[in-house]
Protein backbone atom coordinates (compact mmCIF):
# COMPACT_ATOMS: atom_id res chain seq x y z
CA UNK A 1 0.00 0.00 0.00
CA UNK A 2 1.30 3.27 -0.74
CA UNK A 3 2.15 5.54 2.16
CA UNK A 4 -0.37 8.19 2.05
CA UNK A 5 0.87 11.15 3.42
CA UNK A 6 3.64 11.24 1.51
CA UNK A 7 1.12 11.05 -1.42
CA UNK A 8 -0.69 13.94 0.13
CA UNK A 9 2.82 15.97 -0.13
CA UNK A 10 3.76 15.36 -3.65
CA UNK A 11 0.37 16.15 -5.02
CA UNK A 12 0.71 19.49 -3.06
CA UNK A 13 3.79 20.15 -4.75
CA UNK A 14 3.05 18.85 -8.19
CA UNK A 15 -0.40 18.78 -8.81
CA UNK A 16 -2.59 17.36 -11.08
CA UNK A 17 0.62 16.49 -13.04
CA UNK A 18 1.24 13.58 -10.51
CA UNK A 19 -2.51 13.15 -10.17
CA UNK A 20 -2.89 11.88 -13.76
CA UNK A 21 -0.84 8.64 -13.27
CA UNK A 22 -1.26 8.17 -9.59
CA UNK A 23 -5.45 7.62 -10.67
CA UNK A 24 -4.18 5.11 -13.46
CA UNK A 25 -2.41 3.24 -10.43
CA UNK A 26 -4.36 3.50 -7.77
CA UNK A 27 -7.52 4.11 -7.96
CA UNK A 28 -9.98 4.79 -5.23
CA UNK A 29 -7.96 6.32 -2.50
CA UNK A 30 -6.23 8.31 -4.62
CA UNK A 31 -9.54 9.73 -5.65
CA UNK A 32 -10.66 10.36 -2.08
CA UNK A 33 -7.27 12.22 -1.34
CA UNK A 34 -7.78 14.44 -4.50
CA UNK A 35 -11.43 15.36 -2.73
CA UNK A 36 -9.87 16.22 0.36
CA UNK A 37 -6.85 18.11 -1.55
CA UNK A 38 -10.13 19.74 -3.42
CA UNK A 39 -11.51 20.75 -0.46
CA UNK A 40 -8.27 22.28 1.28
CA UNK A 41 -8.24 24.49 -2.75
CA UNK A 42 -4.89 22.59 -3.74
CA UNK A 43 -7.30 21.36 -6.30
CA UNK A 44 -10.62 22.70 -8.10
CA UNK A 45 -13.13 19.90 -7.46
CA UNK A 46 -14.50 19.91 -11.03
CA UNK A 47 -10.68 19.30 -12.72
CA UNK A 48 -9.81 16.94 -10.07
CA UNK A 49 -13.40 15.12 -11.37
CA UNK A 50 -12.08 15.30 -15.17
CA UNK A 51 -8.40 14.29 -14.14
CA UNK A 52 -9.66 10.86 -12.22
CA UNK A 53 -11.90 9.59 -14.51
CA UNK A 54 -9.59 10.19 -17.25
CA UNK A 55 -7.17 8.40 -15.14
CA UNK A 56 -9.51 5.51 -14.29
CA UNK A 57 -10.29 5.16 -17.90
CA UNK A 58 -6.70 4.95 -18.87
CA UNK A 59 -6.24 1.84 -16.26
CA UNK A 60 -9.12 -0.18 -17.70
CA UNK A 61 -7.71 0.36 -21.04
CA UNK A 62 -4.28 -1.11 -20.01
CA UNK A 63 -6.01 -4.24 -18.65
CA UNK A 64 -8.14 -4.23 -22.05
CA UNK A 65 -5.48 -4.17 -23.69
CA UNK A 66 -3.61 -6.68 -21.71
CA UNK A 67 -6.31 -9.32 -21.61
CA UNK A 68 -6.41 -9.06 -25.48
CA UNK A 69 -3.49 -8.87 -26.18
CA UNK A 70 -1.46 -11.10 -23.47
CA UNK A 71 -3.58 -14.47 -23.49
CA UNK A 72 -2.67 -15.00 -26.56
CA UNK A 73 1.15 -13.93 -26.01
CA UNK A 74 0.76 -16.44 -23.22
CA UNK A 75 2.53 -20.03 -23.43
CA UNK A 76 0.18 -22.79 -23.55
CA UNK A 77 1.00 -24.26 -20.37
CA UNK A 78 0.28 -20.97 -18.58
CA UNK A 79 -3.22 -20.46 -20.33
CA UNK A 80 -4.24 -24.08 -19.76
CA UNK A 81 -3.14 -23.51 -15.78
CA UNK A 82 -5.36 -20.51 -15.75
CA UNK A 83 -7.96 -22.42 -17.68
CA UNK A 84 -7.85 -20.23 -20.38
CA UNK A 85 -8.39 -22.52 -23.19
CA UNK A 86 -10.25 -22.50 -26.31
CA UNK A 87 -13.70 -23.45 -24.90
CA UNK A 88 -13.31 -21.00 -21.62
CA UNK A 89 -12.48 -18.15 -24.46
CA UNK A 90 -15.48 -18.47 -26.94
CA UNK A 91 -17.91 -18.88 -23.51
CA UNK A 92 -16.05 -15.44 -22.13
CA UNK A 93 -16.61 -13.90 -26.01
CA UNK A 94 -20.49 -15.38 -26.27
CA UNK A 95 -21.02 -14.14 -22.51
CA UNK A 96 -19.54 -10.32 -23.15
CA UNK A 97 -21.44 -10.19 -26.54
CA UNK A 98 -24.51 -10.59 -24.74
CA UNK A 99 -23.97 -9.20 -21.27
CA UNK A 100 -20.88 -7.35 -21.46
CA UNK A 101 -21.80 -4.39 -20.19
CA UNK A 102 -23.69 -5.17 -17.39
CA UNK A 103 -20.76 -7.39 -16.21
CA UNK A 104 -18.23 -4.38 -16.71
CA UNK A 105 -20.85 -2.07 -14.25
CA UNK A 106 -20.46 -4.66 -12.04
CA UNK A 107 -16.75 -5.14 -12.03
CA UNK A 108 -16.28 -1.07 -11.93
CA UNK A 109 -18.85 -0.98 -9.17
CA UNK A 110 -17.34 -3.51 -7.08
CA UNK A 111 -13.92 -3.00 -7.39
CA UNK A 112 -12.46 -6.21 -6.07
CA UNK A 113 -13.48 -8.15 -9.17
CA UNK A 114 -12.99 -5.18 -11.55
CA UNK A 115 -9.58 -5.82 -12.97
CA UNK A 116 -10.29 -9.66 -13.43
CA UNK A 117 -13.78 -8.30 -15.31
CA UNK A 118 -11.16 -5.65 -17.45
CA UNK A 119 -8.84 -8.34 -18.64
CA UNK A 120 -11.34 -11.05 -19.38
CA UNK A 121 -13.20 -8.48 -21.51
CA UNK A 122 -10.36 -7.79 -23.51
CA UNK A 123 -9.54 -11.83 -23.99
CA UNK A 124 -13.32 -11.80 -25.30
CA UNK A 125 -12.58 -9.48 -27.76
CA UNK A 126 -15.37 -7.08 -26.48
CA UNK A 127 -15.33 -3.89 -29.34
CA UNK A 128 -13.37 -1.50 -27.48
CA UNK A 129 -15.63 1.73 -27.86
CA UNK A 130 -18.42 -0.29 -25.96
CA UNK A 131 -15.97 -1.40 -23.54
CA UNK A 132 -14.91 2.03 -23.35
CA UNK A 133 -18.67 3.52 -22.77
CA UNK A 134 -19.78 0.82 -20.01
CA UNK A 135 -16.06 1.80 -18.00
CA UNK A 136 -17.20 5.43 -18.23
CA UNK A 137 -20.74 4.99 -17.38
CA UNK A 138 -19.81 3.23 -14.15
CA UNK A 139 -16.59 5.65 -13.75
CA UNK A 140 -18.72 8.74 -12.95
CA UNK A 141 -20.94 8.12 -10.38
CA UNK A 142 -18.07 5.89 -8.36
CA UNK A 143 -15.48 8.60 -9.01
CA UNK A 144 -18.34 11.14 -7.54
CA UNK A 145 -18.89 9.72 -4.88
CA UNK A 146 -14.99 8.79 -4.07
CA UNK A 147 -14.34 12.30 -4.54
CA UNK A 148 -17.09 13.58 -2.30
CA UNK A 149 -16.47 11.14 0.02
CA UNK A 150 -12.72 12.82 0.29
CA UNK A 151 -14.00 16.38 -0.02
CA UNK A 152 -16.23 15.89 3.10
CA UNK A 153 -14.50 13.48 5.46
CA UNK A 154 -10.69 13.37 3.78
CA UNK A 155 -8.82 14.17 7.08
CA UNK A 156 -9.96 10.34 7.85
CA UNK A 157 -8.02 9.14 4.43
CA UNK A 158 -6.01 6.51 6.64
CA UNK A 159 -9.19 5.37 8.01
CA UNK A 160 -11.07 5.67 4.67
CA UNK A 161 -8.72 3.40 3.11
CA UNK A 162 -8.83 0.55 5.25
CA UNK A 163 -12.59 0.76 5.25
CA UNK A 164 -12.09 0.83 1.40
CA UNK A 165 -9.70 -2.58 1.74
CA UNK A 166 -12.08 -4.35 3.93
CA UNK A 167 -15.08 -3.62 1.63
CA UNK A 168 -13.73 -4.60 -1.27
CA UNK A 169 -12.42 -7.95 0.39
CA UNK A 170 -16.16 -8.41 1.76
CA UNK A 171 -17.05 -7.63 -1.77
CA UNK A 172 -14.47 -10.23 -3.57
CA UNK A 173 -15.58 -12.72 -1.13
CA UNK A 174 -19.53 -12.45 -1.80
CA UNK A 175 -18.44 -12.35 -5.84
CA UNK A 176 -16.30 -15.48 -5.29
CA UNK A 177 -18.93 -17.68 -3.15
CA UNK A 178 -21.49 -16.51 -5.72
CA UNK A 179 -19.48 -17.72 -8.21
CA UNK A 180 -18.94 -20.93 -6.02
CA UNK A 181 -22.78 -21.25 -6.01
CA UNK A 182 -22.93 -20.35 -9.28
CA UNK A 183 -20.13 -23.27 -10.96
CA UNK A 184 -21.77 -26.09 -8.55
CA UNK A 185 -25.42 -25.50 -9.76
CA UNK A 186 -24.50 -24.87 -13.51
CA UNK A 187 -21.52 -28.12 -13.72
CA UNK A 188 -18.57 -26.79 -15.00
CA UNK A 189 -17.50 -25.54 -18.20
CA UNK A 190 -16.14 -28.13 -20.88
CA UNK A 191 -12.14 -28.01 -21.30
Amino acid sequence: MVELDWVIELLRSYGLWLLVPLSVLEGPIVTVVAGYLASLDVFHLATAYVVVVLGDLVGDAIFYYAGRHGVGRMAPRWRDRLGLNASRIASLTEHFGQRGGRTLVFGKLTHSAGAAILVAAGAARMPFLPFLFYNLLATLPKSALFLAIGFLFGQAYVQIDIWIFRVSLILLAVVALVGVVWWRRHGRVAK
